[in-house]
């Protein structure tokens, strides 16, 4: 069964990243005769012309992180790994991959500005102003989100913290070798990346590695913080890029083994987990729209629209490398999505599907660990090599999203900052949330609960951007980007019906709700104004 899912998907990607993707491609008119803002713009910081490989890595860790992983193996545990499936695979094809595809060739076509540049031009400026708080507030909160859980992860581990740091030094080498010294790609891998593999096993068996970065929480995100301020502010070129590059190997390490394992598992690959366990799931878990908001990363996520039109369009080096980077990418992370899949499939009997809910980290640590052994490894190894390649793309997450809130806040201010005060205003506001409490918690813990609806309703918001453009600046039909615009916004809004409904009676979770009510707001008001200005274009 696991077998054929793994084909299916995989036939499924390919056939449609050179038949979908090739439509899109030719609605969009890619022409690499015409100049990109990386080139055009070029100022060696944020805009640098990137080598399609290395812009994949980049692109790849930062829209990933542990989504693809985590929310596959919870919606499972929830609802039977068949909906989790079925949401991943169509979801990837038709939603994910269009929203990613268009919202980077959109930015590109707009001097590499955000989504709130299309959201100005073809929907109006007061709705590029709610726009870009809103994706500026949502960034904020991830920001807070994964600091925390990278300070807790490298205080409880050592090794990993050694791991992660280290991939900042060799992330230095690799862009100076690369940009400066101009030792090409295939050698410059050649050299860093063994020393990537080589951080994991030397962090776990040396002394001195446990001694020194045996460091607290506390600690931990002061040194995080001044990283992340560096990571936003220094050129893409010698940090930020070439780190997520490196990253990007880890994951790439974990799909071809889970492919092997897939392939030739046999037997090892029994299903654990039902197909099917009912629509209701307990508390407000109904199977929509809570699937579709619990499931984003390896279908559909918002924070991809952030990504794709702030960081990879200011590094695109050519317009028809966007099907690669956009549509591709987004493929790539729903194989990732499917094996994380595969994994609770054969975990469940080990773990059960509470503890795979409650752990989905540890769940595909286990479940990897099965593959790693087909190759004579200890499984004991290949559970925290699982486990370690999640936590080096919580890593990836937090400087990219630090960036690119660096970058909404800029446009949101009309270019009045520049990249060190707005990155300083971004990480005040993210030590807010974390220092700040509502009762005994902090505020980013008490409202994280809206962020899969957020993100949501970002990625609606995002594609309705796009189809605003496609209509209006391209002249084309948008069907393609109207019927997921529409999917999300709807199934959105029921999230966050029933996430209100649930919180609002409730002092401890007021907060919550409130915030739910406001997204609710915004995203009725950015409707009726795209409406609006579509029925003006065509009236």
């Amino acid at each position: 069964m696991a077998l054929t899912l793994f084909l299916v998907a995989i036939v499924s990607f390919v056939l449609a990243y050179i038949f979908y993707g090739g439509y899109q491609e030719r609605v969009y008119q890619l022409d690499n005769s015409r100049k990109t803002p990386s080139v055009e713009l070029y100022d060696g910081i944020d805009y640098v012309p990137t080598h399609p490989m290395i812009l994949l890595g980049h692109h790849f860790s930062s829209i990933a992180g542990a989504g693809p992983i985590v929310g596959p193996i919870t919606a499972a545990s929830l609802f039977g790994w068949l909906p989790a499936y079925l949401w991943i695979v169509v979801g990837s094809i038709f939603f994910g991959a269009v929203h990613d595809f268009g919202s980077i060739v959109g930015s590109i076509r707009h001097k590499g500005l955000s989504i709130g540049e299309l959201v100005n031009e073809y929907v109006g400026p007061r709705a590029k102003v709610l726009f870009n708080l809103f994706a500026w507030l949502t960034l904020v909160l991830v920001v807070a989100d994964f600091l925390e859980l990278c300070a807790i992860s490298f205080a409880g581990d050592p090794a990993v913290a050694f791991s992660g740091f280290f991939y900042i030094v060799l992330a230095i080498i690799f862009g100076l070798l690369v940009y400066r010294l101009h030792l090409s790609i295939l050698w410059s891998t050649i050299i860093c990346l063994p020393f990537v593999i080589g951080a994991v096993f030397f962090g776990n068996s040396s002394p001195w590695v446990q001694s020194v970065f045996s460091l607290s929480a506390t600690n931990w995100r002061i040194i995080l913080i001044v990283y992340i301020f560096l990571a936003s502010v220094l050129p893409v070129w010698i940090l930020l890029q070439p780190r997520d590059y490196l990253s990007s190997w880890f994951l790439y390490f974990a799909v071809i083994i889970a492919s092997v394992g897939v392939l030739f598992g046999g037997k090892m690959l029994t299903v654990n987990l039902s197909a099917y366990k009912g629509w209701y799931a307990g508390g407000n878990n109904y199977l929509w729209p809570m699937l579709f908001i619990t499931i984003a990363c390896g279908a559909i996520s918002g924070f991809h629209s952030l990504v794709g039109s702030g960081t990879t369009a200011k590094q695109l080096r050519a317009e028809k490398d966007a099907k690669l980077i956009g549509y591709g990418g987004m493929l790539l992370e729903g194989v990732v999505a499917v094996i994380a899949l595969i994994t609770v499939m054969m975990a469940g009997k080990i773990i059960g599907p509470e503890g795979a809910a409650a752990n989905p980290q540890y769940t595909f640590g286990v479940g990897f660990s099965k593959f790693w052994s087909l190759f004579g490894l200890p499984e004991k190894v290949g559970i925290s090599f699982g486990m370690f390649t999640i936590n080096t793309f919580i890593l990836t997450t937090l400087d990219t999203a630090t960036r690119l809130g660096r970058f909404q806040l800029q446009e949101l201010t009309g270019n009045r900052l520049n990249r060190y005060a707005a990155t300083f205003i971004t990480l005040l506001a993210v030590l807010a949330l974390v220092f700040m409490h509502v009762g005994d918690q902090p505020v980013w813990s008490v409202i994280w609960p809206v962020f899969g609806s957020a993100n949501q309703l970002l990625a609606g918001l995002a594609l309705l951007a796009v189809t605003a453009w496609i209509i209006k600046g391209l002249h084309k039909s948008a069907w393609f980007t109207t019927i997921p615009m529409v999917f999300m916004i709807v199934t959105t809004m029921a999230a966050l019906f029933l996430l209100v409904s649930a919180n609002i009676s409730k002092i401890s979770t007021l907060p919550l709700a409130i915030v739910g009510i406001v997204l609710i707001i915004l995203a009725i008001w950015l409707v009726v104004e795209a409406w609006g200005a579509l029925v003006r274009k065509h009236g």
